[in-house]
């Protein structure tokens, strides 16, 4: 047993222990994606994050701990956003085309996230670190960390309500716009990209090449509106904050 307890003890001081398990966790959610013929509730992602979190709850493991092996895929996110130029360029005149009522649904969209998340927190009677922390959660990580700690949230927590929010919109929009009777691909990925930033804009990816252009679209945008009608939002809550 101690021999066992010594063997992780030095598994767990290499960087390269908790890159490969997160490389792992993801390949399992993959796979039952795969098998499942894509169905949007099984998401790679939410299957990773759940293996990866009881991974750490059972080693004892500190996020800081894990996060300093695997900072090499929080690294690649920013390469990722970045190639997301190349199909936005192949697809640019669709998108000048719906230029009007992109920008219109995009302010509408991004105020609808901000407020309908604090609101509700507000409601349930959270603290108001918690609340503020809540009101950029559909931008990407980066921006809405950013965003958070300039407001009074708490970055750390903003960082998990990203990623729970891009899982949660990522399963839930194609099923919903569907019972909506939305067939538009443009407005599909305009509005999982809106809502559900990365983890949104890879799943459009998968379903349409249309989509996944508007949802990488409204990600970028997004990124660039939120943080500037975040505080202005929270600045117009005021006492109902706390």
């Amino acid at each position: 047993m101690n021999e066992l307890v010594d063997i992780w003890v030095y598994l767990a001081s290499s960087p390269l222990l908790w890159l490969t398990a997160t490389l792992l966790a993801y390949g399992v959610g993959q796979w039952c994606m795969e098998r499942s013929g894509h169905h949007p509730a099984v998401n790679p992602v939410g299957i990773a994050a759940l293996l990866l979190v009881g991974v750490l709850l059972l080693s004892d493991t500190s996020y800081q701990a894990y996060f300093d092996g695997a900072q090499f895929v929080h690294f690649l996110l920013g390469p990722a956003i970045v190639a997301l130029a190349v199909p936005l360029a192949r697809h640019l005149p669709k998108i000048r085309a719906s230029l009007i009522p992109t920008l219109a649904a995009l302010l509408v969209g991004a105020v609808t996230a901000a407020v309908s998340a604090m609101g509700v927190a507000i409601l349930l009677g959270a603290s108001p670190a918690v609340t503020l922390s809540m009101a950029p959660k559909s931008a990407t990580s980066p921006i809405a960390m950013g965003i958070s700690e300039q407001i009074g949230g708490l970055p750390s927590l903003t960082a998990a309500l990203v990623v729970t929010t891009g899982i949660l919109g990522a399963v839930v929009v194609a099923p919903l716009l569907n019972l909506l009777r939305i067939r538009d691909w443009r407005a599909r990925g305009f509005a999982v990209g809106t809502i559900s930033h990365g983890v949104g804009t890879a799943r459009a990816f998968q379903v349409h090449a249309v989509a996944g252009v508007f949802a990488a679209t409204a990600l970028c945008l997004n990124a660039l509106v939120t943080p500037v009608l975040v505080p202005l939002i929270v600045a117009a809550f005021g006492n109902l904050i706390g």
